[in-house]
């Protein structure tokens, strides 16, 4: 910008400027309206104090008042174009209005600086509190600065603005600048709270703007220890975040600790128990008592070898290497091996399924057995003795649905999502496990890119749903279901399957056991 137009904009040209300007249009004013008259060109030569002291403020007011009082002595006073002045009612006249000239231009001066100063005030509290805010709302604090630094372009007349900061978890350099705004003065400001420094704020003001002010370079400070505080919060906030999820890993530690302390240390006292009573010379077992206790060791070395399997298959999940191995496979299929490797296990309640023809997907069948497995035994855990458990698979939109319900104590409605953390144990009423089972059969469900929840079942208890997609994504409504080759379905296929609370298929209600093949099929266990 040239030199004029720097001129232009600098507030003392402009009152310099003003000061004269106004005295001599009052001047052309009153000659031309009031010739010859001083006392209606007086009030002429007010209204330009008054104007003066507006636009240029107070010394621009004064200004325009001594040169007023000369312009009236000499165009309207006699003897004219003198400065001479004979009648003393004249000079009490020029005194007076240079006094009253000065009073008003001053207030005039002075009010309308107070205003400015208050709205200034506003506008600066406005955009200091708008960092605040937008930090305290958890905004991703980059995306803060960048906005922040934008918004002190206009109010401090920059070309540039730039952050560079680092909070020890981050680094920021944000950079905001006026399109085709040529640089002038340059302001680096520290970035610090407390005596800890988090990096510099760099402006640039403006070429054709004048050096920055007071009360521009004390808001330039007050962004500055905004920022430095924003910077602070977040590196608190992440210094809260990692000592929570350290509180958090220490407790998943001392979870961890106590259900494996419990879950080794129960088989391992009834395997011990069991081989040391076999191994006594004293103890007579008849081969009734002998079978018993070797039943014994095998049942608790199962139980055992699938608590280390789960804390196994929970490591992988945690390392993000539970990666299935898929391959075609048929839901109720690893559904029959299942209830048939826990049939003795299952002997104390009663099992219904409910079967219709649903195709083939894409999943690992060892892990899948390992889902099925594990909510069987979860339904077990806490059915009454003997009680039903349900089990139905049924095509579901996209994919194929497992629904397996069983009729022990339920569980409230909040907790629903908590029982798939891991230890997670609840009301568990004296039925304790691991806390694991149902925690991997999630991992395993999403690894296939299924879901998995848990509902109120309509026979009371709870029903754990899981749904794995279909490999073309589409899943064929089922047809009448039908036993073998020919045979009719049996009355559980034929009827549909009614929706539960979540609009989805649930299991029928109980009815008489009857043999059927794999379309429909109710059967105990």
């Amino acid at each position: 910008m040239s030199a004029l137009g720097r001129l232009r904009r600098s507030p003392w040209a402009r009152g310099a400027a003003v000061a004269l300007v106004a005295p001599a249009a009052a001047t052309g004013l009153g000659l031309i309206l009031q010739p010859g008259r001083a006392l209606g060109a007086i009030s002429i030569y007010l209204l330009g104090v008054v104007i003066a002291a507006a636009v240029g403020g107070l010394w621009s007011g004064l200004v325009a008042s001594v040169l007023s009082l000369f312009c009236i002595n000499y165009f309207f006073t006699e003897p004219l174009h003198t400065f001479r002045v004979t009648d003393s009612e004249d000079v009490v006249a020029l005194v007076a209005f240079l006094v009253v000239a000065a009073i008003v231009g001053s207030l005039v001066a002075r009010t309308l600086e107070e205003r400015a100063r208050a709205a200034r005030g506003e506008r600066e509290s406005q955009l200091l509190s708008y960092l605040a805010t937008k930090v305290l709302a958890g905004e991703r604090l980059e995306r803060v600065l960048e906005d922040f630094a934008g918004s002190l372009l206009g109010p401090l007349h920059l070309a540039r603005c730039e952050i560079r900061a680092g909070t020890g978890t981050g680094s920021y350099d944000v950079v905001q600048s006026r399109e085709g705004a040529a640089g002038g003065e340059e302001r680096n400001l520290p970035l610090d709270v407390g005596g800890e420094v988090f990096g510099t704020l760099a402006v640039v003001r403006e070429a054709d703007q004048p050096p920055m002010g007071r009360d521009e370079f004390r808001l330039l400070e007050a962004a500055a220890r905004q920022i430095a505080l924003a910077l602070e919060r977040a590196r608190l906030d992440s210094q809260v975040t990692v000592a929570r999820l350290d509180a958090e890993t220490n407790q998943a530690r001392a979870a961890l600790f106590s259900a494996v302390t419990h879950d080794l240390r129960t088989p391992l006292a009834s395997i011990k128990a069991a081989a040391t009573s076999l191994l006594d010379d004293d103890a007579a077992h008849d081969e009734a008592q002998r079978a018993d206790l070797l039943q014994t060791v095998l049942e608790e070395t199962d139980r055992l070898n699938r608590l280390l399997g789960n804390l196994l298959d929970l490591a992988r999940f945690e390392a993000g290497v539970l990666t299935p191995s898929k391959q075609p496979v048929a839901v109720d299929e690893i559904l029959a091996s299942v209830l048939h490797r826990l049939e003795p296990r299952l002997s104390s309640v009663r099992i219904r399924t409910v079967i219709r023809d649903t195709p083939e997907i894409q999943a690992d069948p060892v892990q899948l057995d390992q889902v099925v497995t594990n909510l069987l035994e979860n339904a077990l855990r806490f059915s009454p003795p003997n009680g039903e458990i349900a089990i139905a698979i049924t095509p579901w939109k996209k994919a194929v649905q497992v629904r397996i319900s069983d009729q022990g104590r339920g569980i409230s409605p909040e907790d629903r999502e908590r029982v798939f953390d891991a230890f997670y144990q609840g009301d568990a009423g004296g039925n304790v496990g691991s806390g694991l089972g149902l925690t991997i059969a999630r991992a395993i469900v999403l690894a296939h890119g299924g879901r998995i929840r848990m509902e109120g079942s309509p026979t009371g208890g709870v029903s754990v749903v899981f749904e794995l997609p279909t490999p073309d994504g589409v899943a064929p409504v089922a047809p009448a279901a039908t036993s073998g080759a020919a045979k009719p379905a049996s009355p559980a296929a034929a009827e549909p399957v009614p929706p539960s609370e979540s609009g989805e298929p649930a299991p029928p209600e109980p009815r008489p056991a009857v043999d059927a093949g794999r379309g429909g099929s109710e059967r105990r266990t």
